[in-house]
């Protein structure tokens, strides 16, 4: 009864509503209803999915979900997706007629459930973890599995049998299924299948992974996922939910990494080192043989696209004779349309991995050259380290390597061009006959003139890199000298030199921009000549042109552009190349330390430590005059060696012959056990002390404690902010000079080597301190151990068991210090020297006459010294920085370097367009380049319109008026491309100068404070790369983004012209590849930023080898060194290596999605003709008359839709991360700025300071807000005229008193007058030209004597003699070939330290100020050379104000007065004499100090 009931109801409410359907009434049951439901209900959800995804971006995290329910999740949601969009297809082929509102609306439905579907397959594989998105995706399922089932009854009552009934059938088992999984739960997440890339950072406790655990998914992905790069994906999660570090992105593989790439390279380098010549020949034979494999893949992949990328222009007129209805076989426009599509897909495939091969094959080599030309600057000879300077050799490893692996872009271009060329000719002669060969020759005129034009920029290319080279090492040497060029007033002197070389570099810049603006015109201008003289020869040669060979020549001709532009560029890289490649051979052939130049034997083998025979040695070999000469001694194992002699004797270079440094010209040398060397001048590691220490030995605490303690460490240690784990900054910029001098010596203590080498490292500290180094150290610590050292200071003489007197390069005396005490001349001019200084001090204290205790008097000098050591809180450097204990104690001096995160913000862009010309002309740029694509269009619209579609369609035209009409359209854009690249050009080329000028102004005007604890690796890396970016590229790349979006709009114009329904599939594929790209940018753009920032340590390492390169071959660690350099070339690598990766990522996919854009284009353009002609009521004939030719035109637009939407994309994400150099070098330009250099209204005289008195009034100074005060209320006058000794404990402040005097610092409160002017209220550069002081470290520059003592040209040959005279450097400078314009090398290596610091006092001669300071300005000198410099000084300075900061005693008791610092305050201020009087002043037990020490001198 029940079951009849039912039945009968059914049937009753179906024929009920079969029966309004058919009339149109029950609107529940219409298809109008059901897909207007099903699209808004699909559109909530999108639109809310997009939404949530939005707002959620920066907590998101991916997971890698797995399980059976998961894999049917998606299968079923792609399958969704492709049977929504095949109904798409099938209604709008068969139904649609435009006409209806009910098929519009169902087509709509079909074509988002499709997109849908598609965005929730992406969201389940890329973007959610199932935990997240579950709530979403279970109300989304539930709701489409109810409209699914709803449409399916509707279909078993109404529509059974039709093919929507099946496609509704197939809905409601996959609803049914996503419903049952959504009510199911939780899909699987295997945390423990977490790659590296997105595990949690661990505590602090937990060692970092294992390298080998982080290696990239690249080396382990599979076919599919290296086929489309998916092994990248986990990797931008990362970067969308933090700033990406290092650490997180992963180790390149084992092939790509320095430490596999280097010796590979290294056995084809050296394959053929017997017989050939180190040419670039056989370096390029090398670069090649060892990448062979991948550089043929990449050929292959080369090829594959070369050939796909002719099918589209080939199958053009075949297409448009179908749409004319010319059917050859049954369904060939799908045939066709498939083609096209699989072609497209090729060409992306093989596109993408062609790039990412020739990237990565770029790596390879770059971390080659790199490894190599390291391991060569570690190995060079004396005399090869002369012929390239540090910066030299850096440009090899920045520059020419770079170019190199840059060239790996070009090197399939030699075949690949000529291929193109006779495919497109090939193409070109099946269109239009004979009429081809005038579009070869109009290729081949069009080389012709690229030829001279890229010769020009070869010539232009190589003048723009020597004068980038000479400007980045002058730069360089400015920037680590600038504290002597902003004491001396000399910096915007060294500012205009630089500015002269870019003005010399700007010439050459402007000249490339413009032949470089040419021959963009020429590769634009191109597709115009060749298609105008084409059409031109067929009309003259009577061959009809039909609008499908036209447009197929056009596309073809569009490829044969690129080809007409690689080949003369391909030959300009080349021609760079070969220059590079010889630069860098020219290096490698150069001469290396000679391995037998010290015969090394083990220390058991003899009984002799060092011996020494008939010894000549040279620095230059060439030259007559030897170095060293007849050398001979012998050195018994244990053996305490002194080694002593004047200013430029050749003490450093015995020691420099010993280790093999110095080029042996005869005679025999004997090294016995491995050895340490302790050089002159302090060479410190960026990195912490102990790491310094250490010098890659494993810790032994014992050890280190011991050697701390020898050294006389632990209290620096303890007052630094981190102890021994503090980062020293570069140079040691943030230690004084006796910490660095005592840093030195606990490496090479910690070492236990056999033989240790010192090179005078007790002058850079006090008397205290050399004191207990000598005894500590030398005979305390390696009391067992052989020590040859070199010094000035004779009182350590006597305890030595040989002692060796040079002069002149010769050991004019030998032997222990009693026996050689009388017998010659040399040695008792040096000791006379020192018995006369310690007569006069001793004269001075009157000890004898007094009848003191020595001893007592020693013993309380001991225990007022060790309550000064538990007060001293600070030190000074080298550079006259007191170093202070922070308040904060998580404050390290040297910091990370300041990086942006985010995107590249809106105000970078304005600022950069807006920077020439306020950016007046940026809107002409636009508006021309705007009307040279509407000229482009309408010229090839003109083709399209104007051509019969086959031989039965008369033209409407006449052939002269066809091509007279293309010529002037085409002629017009070509004038307007000239005006806008000319546009371009001139704005960038304002732009770089101006911000040039901008960053050079502010870092010549920062303080100190910013030098000191900047690396000068940042500094130099805006100054020389990211400038290039500005002069050569960024203008251009931005220019190209909007050209490249103009483009595109104009080609969706063209295609939506005729079949506008692309907009529909357009529009959301267009919204996918903005959300791709903006999921890209972010991880993008900060593996940008870690390229930028990870160059620099590589190249500041290098420079740091370079300079310390002698005590790394000491220490024989050349090996760690190198590994060392194969790490940072490696931290470089990595970024590069998946930035590149991530670029072809994004391009491939954007290639996809613009393919299926192009292939629903086609479908749409093969079935409009019959849609129209139903819509219209026409005849299908005149439909196909006014159709084809545009429809063709359509085609041929879009067969470069993918490569615009790519090259857009490519573009804007490349201009972004290239912006990232605009944005660091705006970062510099705002850099805080010193007081003016010169105030107008309040400019001292000429004759200022007649005086030269100094009042000093409650000064307080600190260096930074959060360190205490270092002048802690300073007050004191120095006399006008008079001359006064500064002496005091270390960190007393006495560094820092010079500091505030020059102005490297402001007082915090307080003020410093001098005759009457407060020095805040004038200039920096009006004080500190009137000031002059000797700096404790020596500086001089490259060029000549001549340019060191006068680098302001401001007095005449007469003058600079007579002060070189007065400074006992006169016979010197007479003795080198070209007197004062002899040459001295970087740094002034060509002379000894001693000779150096005699130069800067020469300049203080010549300059004569009023005021002198000289700051530890005899150290690096021998007692008579310090007694001649300060005799000088009385003779010539006798009227002037002198404040000397010296250790040794004898320089300052002839002052006037003597200042006694303590703790930032005056201690003690009276005249010397006066102040020895009182036995217990602070002065007296100093000299006591020193003349205890100095003591053991007497027999």
């Amino acid at each position: 009864m029940n079951t009849t009931m039912f039945s009968t109801l059914t049937h009753s409410f179906l024929i009920f509503g079969n029966t309004h359907v058919l009339n149109g009434d029950f609107l529940l049951f219409t298809p109008l209803f059901r897909h207007s439901i099903s699209l808004g209900v699909h559109l909530f959800f999108l639109l809310l999915t997009l939404l949530w995804v939005f707002l959620r971006r920066s907590t998101l995290k991916s997971y890698k979900t797995s399980g059976f329910l998961y894999n049917l999740s998606l299968i079923c949601s792609l399958g969704l997706c492709f049977l929504f969009g095949g109904l798409s297809t099938y209604h709008y082929l068969k139904y649609w007629d435009g006409s209806s509102v009910e098929t519009t609306i169902a087509q709509v439905d079909w074509m988002e459930q499709a997109v849908a579907w598609g965005a929730i397959s992406g969201f389940l594989r890329f973007g959610m973890s199932w935990q997240r998105f579950q709530i979403l995706l279970r109300i989304w399922w539930l709701v489409f599995f109810v409209l699914s089932f709803y449409s399916f009854v509707i279909d078993v009552a109404f529509y059974k049998g039709s093919c929507f009934f099946w496609a509704d059938l197939l809905c409601s088992f996959a609803a049914l299924f996503l419903c049952c999984a959504s009510l199911r739960g939780i899909f699987s997440t295997d945390d423990n299948e977490r790659t590296h890339l997105r595990e949690p950072l661990l505590n602090g406790s937990t060692e970092k992974k294992d390298v080998a655990n982080n290696v990239t998914p690249y080396a382990t992905a599979g076919f599919l996922s290296l086929l489309t790069f998916s092994w990248l994906s986990p990797l931008f999660p990362v970067g969308n939910s933090k700033a990406l570090d290092l650490e997180d992105v992963p180790e390149v593989a084992k092939k790509d990494s320095a430490k596999f790439v280097y010796p590979a390279f290294r056995s084809k380098l050296d394959e053929g080192e017997s017989t050939d010549y180190m040419g670039k020949l056989r370096l390029a034979k090398a670069l090649f043989s060892f990448v062979w494999k991948d550089v043929a893949w990449a050929g292959f992949f080369c090829l594959l696209y070369s050939l796909s990328s002719f099918v589209g222009p080939y199958l053009i007129d075949s297409l448009v004779q179908y749409i004319n209805g010319r059917q050859r076989f049954a369904h060939e426009g799908y045939v066709l349309v498939s083609v096209f599509l699989v072609a497209k897909l090729v060409q992306s495939f093989s596109q993408r991995h062609w790039y990412f091969l020739t990237r990565q094959i770029g790596i390879r080599n770059r971390a080659a050259l790199n490894a190599t030309i390291y391991k060569k600057g570690l190995s060079l000879s004396s005399q090869s380290r002369k012929m390239h300077t540090s910066g030299e050799i850096m440009n090899l490893m920045s520059v020419d390597a770079d170019r190199i692996a840059l060239f790996c872009w070009y090197v399939h271009d030699l075949w690949v061009v000529p291929l193109q060329i006779i495919l497109a000719l090939a193409i070109l002669y099946r269109n239009l006959g004979l009429a081809s060969l005038s579009a070869l020759v109009a290729a081949f005129l069009i080389m012709l003139a690229n030829l001279p034009l890229v010769k020009s920029q070869e010539g232009l290319q190589e003048k723009l890199m020597e004068s980038k080279d000479e400007r980045m090492k002058a730069t360089s040497e400015i920037l680590r000298n600038m504290r002597i060029l902003k004491l001396q007033a000399w910096e915007m002197r060294f500012l205009s030199k630089v500015m002269d070389l870019r003005n010399t570099e700007t010439n050459w810049l402007r000249k490339y921009i413009y032949t470089t603006a040419f021959v963009s015109f020429l590769f634009w201008g191109a597709p115009i000549f060749i298609s105008a003289a084409a059409f031109g020869s067929c009309m003259l040669l009577g061959i009809p042109l039909m609008s499908g060979k036209v447009l197929s020549a056009l596309a073809t001709i569009e490829i044969l552009q690129q080809a007409i532009y690689n080949l003369p560029d391909t030959v300009s890289m080349i021609a760079q190349i070969k220059v590079s490649l010889d630069r860098i051979a020219s290096f490698l052939r150069l001469e290396e330390m000679k391995t037998d130049a010290v015969e090394k034997l083990s220390k058991d083998v003899s009984t002799l430590a060092v011996e020494i025979y008939d010894g000549v040695f040279s620095w230059d070999p060439s030259s007559s005059v030897p170095t060293l000469q007849n050398l001979n001694f012998k050195v018994q194992h244990g053996m305490k060696v002194a080694v002593c002699g004047t200013v430029g004797s050749g003490k450093t270079s015995l020691l420099s012959c010993i280790l093999g440094e110095v080029e042996r010209i005869s005679g025999t040398v004997r090294l016995s056990g491995t050895t340490a060397f302790v050089a002159q001048s302090p060479w410190i590691q960026s990195g912490k002390i102990e790491e310094n220490i250490l010098f890659g030995k494993e810790m032994d605490r014992d050890r280190y404690e011991r050697v701390i303690d020898a050294c006389d460490l632990r209290k620096d240690i303890e007052l630094l902010p981190f102890g021994d784990q503090t980062t020293i900054g570069e140079r040691g910029i943030n230690l004084s000079g006796g910490q660095k001098q005592r840093v030195q010596i606990a490496r090479a203590l910690y070492q236990d080597a056999d033989v240790y080498l010192f090179d005078d490292p007790f002058s850079a500290v006090d008397a205290h301190t050399g004191s207990h180094l000598f005894k500590e150290c030398l005979h305390g610590f390696l009391g067992s151990k052989t020590v040859i050292y070199v010094t000035h200071q004779v009182e350590f003489l006597p305890t030595a068991d040989l002692v060796l007197v040079m002069r002149d390069g010769q050991i004019t005396q030998s032997g222990p210090y009693d026996k050689i005490l009388g017998s010659g001349t040399d040695f008792m001019e040096l000791v006379g020297a020192h018995e006369h200084a310690l007569s006069a001090i001793e004269a001075a204290t009157a000890l004898d006459s007094q009848g003191l205790d020595v001893n007592e008097l020693n013993r309380s000098f001991e225990i007022e010294m060790h309550g000064h050591e538990k007060d001293r809180d600070g030190e000074s450097n080298g550079n006259g920085v007191e170093l202070e204990q922070p308040t904060e104690k998580n404050y390290q001096l040297v910091q990370e370097e300041e990086r942006e995160k985010g995107r590249v913000g809106f105000s970078v862009y304005w600022e950069y367009i807006t920077t020439s010309y306020g950016g007046a002309l940026v809107p002409l740029i636009l508006l021309s380049h705007i009307v040279y694509n509407l000229l482009q269009i309408g010229s090839n619209y003109w083709m399209a319109w104007a051509t019969p579609v086959s031989d039965e369609h008369p033209s409407s035209v006449s052939g002269f008026t066809l091509i007279v009409v293309y010529i002037i359209l085409s002629l017009a854009s070509a004038v307007c491309e000239l005006f806008t690249v000319l546009l371009i050009g001139t704005v960038g080329f304002k732009t770089a100068t101006v911000l040039f000028n901008k960053l050079h102004a502010c870092i010549f005007h920062a303080p100190m404070s910013f030098l000191d604890s900047t690396p000068t690796g940042r500094i130099l890396s805006r100054i020389s790369s990211d400038q290039s970016e500005l002069d050569l590229y960024i203008p251009e790349l931005l220019a190209t983004c909007v050209f490249a979006g103009i483009q595109l709009l104009g080609s969706i114009a063209v295609i939506s012209q005729i079949s506008w329904q692309v907009l529909i599939i357009f529009i959301p594929v267009a919204c996918v590849g903005i959300w791709l790209q903006q999921y890209y940018l972010p991880t993008s753009r900060e593996l940008s930023r870690l390229v930028g920032l990870y160059k620099a340590p590589m190249l500041q390492h290098f420079a740091e080898s370079i300079a310390g390169s002698s005590t790394i071959r000491s220490f024989n660690e050349e090996s760690r060194f190198l590994n060392r350099n194969f790490q940072l070339i490696d931290g470089f690598s990595r970024p590069k290596f998946h930035i590149s990766a991530a670029m072809e990522w994004l391009c491939l996919r954007l290639d996809v999605l613009s393919s299926l854009i192009f292939a629903f284009s086609l479908i749409f353009l093969i079935s409009l003709p019959k849609v129209y002609a139903t819509h219209l009521d026409l005849t299908i004939n005149a439909v196909l008359h006014f159709f084809t030719g545009i429809a063709g035109l359509a085609v041929t637009y879009g067969l470069n839709l993918n490569m615009l939407q790519m090259y857009l994309v490519w573009c804007l994400c490349n201009a972004e991360n290239r912006m990232i150099s605009v944005e660091r070098i705006l970062q510099y330009t705002r850099l805080p700025s010193e007081p003016p250099l010169t105030i107008e209204t309040n400019r001292p005289s000429k004759k200022w300071p007649s005086h030269g008195e100094i009042d000093i009034s409650e000064l307080q100074v600190r260096y930074a807000p959060h360190l205490p005060l270092v002048l802690k209320g300073f007050t004191c006058t120095f006399h006008g005229g008079a001359k006064t000794g500064i002496v005091g404990r270390t960190g007393s402040g006495k560094s820092t008193l010079v500091q505030a005097l020059f102005r490297i610092i402001d007082p915090s409160y307080g003020r410093i007058v001098i005759d009457g002017i407060d020095i805040s209220t004038i200039g920096l550069h009006d004080l500190r030209s009137r000031l002059s002081i000797i700096p404790q470290e020596p500086t001089m520059f490259q060029g000549t004597v001549r340019t060191n003592l006068d680098p302001l040209e401001e007095y005449a040959d007469e003058q600079i003699w007579e002060a070189l005279d007065k400074c006992q450097l006169g016979d010197v400078v007479r003795q080198k070939d070209g007197k004062l314009d002899a040459a001295v090398t970087e740094n002034g290596e060509n002379w000894s330290v001693g000779q150096r610091q005699l130069v800067c006092l020469g300049r203080v001669l010549l300059k004569k100020s009023r005021i002198l300071v000289l700051d530890e300005a005899t150290a690096s000198v021998d007692t008579a050379t310090d007694g001649l410099i300060q005799q000088t000084l009385r003779q010539h300075f006798s009227d002037c104000s002198i404040l000397t900061i010296a250790h040794r005693m004898a320089s300052v008791l002839d002052s006037d007065m003597v200042l006694v610092m303590e703790n930032g305050l005056v201690a003690e201020y009276d005249s010397p004499r006066k102040l020895l009087q009182d036995t217990s002043s602070a002065f007296a037990k100093l000299v006591n100090e020193y003349v205890m020490r100095s003591s053991s001198t007497r027999s």
